[in-house]
């Protein structure tokens, strides 16, 4: 069964989000920088925004910390550099890689683009709370300490913030629906648009 954007959306909302913070401490323990931890959770958020369909995931917390792997390793191979540190950590998953080619690579981070302007375009205390929770991975009681604020108030403010994205996304998808899928070739290759 395919699900509307802003029903995948809110399906990685509550799936998918609440294992961001214990992917980024497998991440730092396999030796990756702060940075590096930032990019890769956004990759794995993009891979899993790109889906059509999210019916086939049976362990959200797995397909997660395989998104982010396979980031990693397309990381990897892009340095050219491996670290051991790095790949110890990568066998500690023992899954198959599933990395993305080129296309989907540069669409993945056209899309990342995307989504961090319209996160940019939150409600000031709104962006600031989502960013703290959500890509921070900032328990809500200590945003709330942090800015003064009650539980309830971080909590409102985070579901606010996604709903405003996945409206966002799905006006943004109704523009443009074809976006992701409009290839040109140039010079023999395939280009994403």
């Amino acid at each position: 069964m395919a699900r509307n954007r802003s029903e995948i959306i809110a399906w990685v909302g509550s799936n998918i989000v609440p294992h961001e913070a214990d992917l980024r401490v497998w991440l730092r323990r396999t030796g990756a920088s702060r940075d590096e931890i930032d990019d890769i959770v956004q990759d794995a958020y993009v891979r899993i925004a790109q889906l059509t369909s999210v019916d086939h995931i049976r362990n959200p917390r797995t397909y997660f910390f395989t998104a982010a792997r396979s980031a990693m390793l397309s990381r990897i191979r892009r340095d050219r550099i491996v670290r051991i540190d790095s790949m110890a950590g990568l066998e500690a998953l023992d899954i198959e890689d599933a990395a993305p080619g080129p296309d989907r690579q540069m669409s993945g981070r056209q899309e990342l683009e995307h989504v961090r302007s319209m996160i940019d375009a939150l409600p000031d205390r709104c962006r600031e709370i989502f960013q703290l929770r959500r890509v921070e991975g900032v328990p809500q009681r200590e945003i709330a300490q942090r800015l003064g604020l009650s539980e309830h108030v971080v909590e409102q403010q985070a579901v606010r913030g996604l709903k405003l994205l996945s409206a966002a996304l799905t006006a943004s998808d109704a523009e443009m629906p074809d976006r992701k899928t409009r290839v040109k070739r140039n010079r023999g290759t395939h280009h994403v648009e």
